[in-house]
């Protein structure tokens, strides 16, 4: 894509590709949406719209009015504002050296809870979860089968899978039922608040301190976040001795 290409020509300003392309990512994730001929014909019919009434308010001299300059002064304000918070935080670090400090001290907080992996199918009754029960210990059928045949979960289409889940996503009593049984066996019906589940244990970790590996991206934005609270407030507290604050 040549992105000197001009698209368009409003009052002899040009638009080009690079112009169309700039847009699009300002609009962060939602711009992938418009990243297409399609789309991109649409930005571009905004950047023409936006050039048209630009000139419109420079032909009828709109900067020039005393509503048009309050606006301004606000937003004026607001970014020079949000400019002095940045400047107040932007000396902020967080090393690796800090982040490893800081879970060697407090891996009480990095704990997980077991984590398991499991199929199950979910019925009505207790009779018929115990009726396909005994097809599956006879060999009749698999459980994915059974799943695919019987289950009243979305899970059914595709053998029951449940994928990984910590302690604390499922209902007690059907964490409670995964938590007692041994990895590759096959439950007796449990009941929940949802109806009666068959549950096969596919794998089971018991629950320990996280690797530091695993949570130290997380820990040093963490932790960065709250130096840079810290460095808000007290400039924060600096400002205030140098202005006055009274409150009425």
């Amino acid at each position: 894509m040549n992105e000197e290409k001009v698209l368009a020509s409003v009052g002899g300003k040009n638009i080009t590709e690079q112009d169309v392309t700039i847009a699009i990512m300002q609009m962060g994730q939602r711009g992938q949406n418009y990243n297409n001929p399609q789309g991109r014909a649409m930005v571009l019919e905004q950047l023409i719209a936006q050039k048209l009434f630009l000139m419109d308010a420079t032909r009828n001299l709109y900067e020039r009015e005393p509503a048009f300059k309050e606006q301004l002064q606000r937003v004026k304000e607001e970014m020079l504002t949000s400019y002095a918070v940045q400047k107040a935080v932007e000396r902020v670090s967080v090393t690796e050296a800090d982040a490893k400090k800081y879970y060697e001290e407090n891996q009480d907080k990095f704990v997980s809870g077991m984590k398991f992996n499991a199929d199950h199918i979910l019925v009505e009754t207790k009779e018929k979860a115990e009726e396909i029960l005994a097809k599956i210990n006879a060999g009749e059928i698999s459980f994915a089968d059974a799943a695919a045949a019987e289950s009243t979960c979305p899970s059914g289409q595709n053998g029951g899978s449940l994928g990984d889940f910590s302690a604390g996503q499922m209902v007690p009593e059907f964490e409670n039922a995964c938590a007692a049984m041994e990895i590759g066996a096959v439950s007796e019906p449990v009941q929940t608040q949802f109806g009666f589940h068959l549950i096969k244990l596919n794998n089971k970790e018991d629950g320990g301190i996280m690797k530091y590996e695993d949570v130290k991206n997380e820990l040093m934005e963490a932790l960065k976040g709250e130096k840079q609270q810290a460095a808000y407030q007290s400039k924060l507290n600096q400002l205030k001795i140098l202005y006055p604050v009274d409150k009425f």
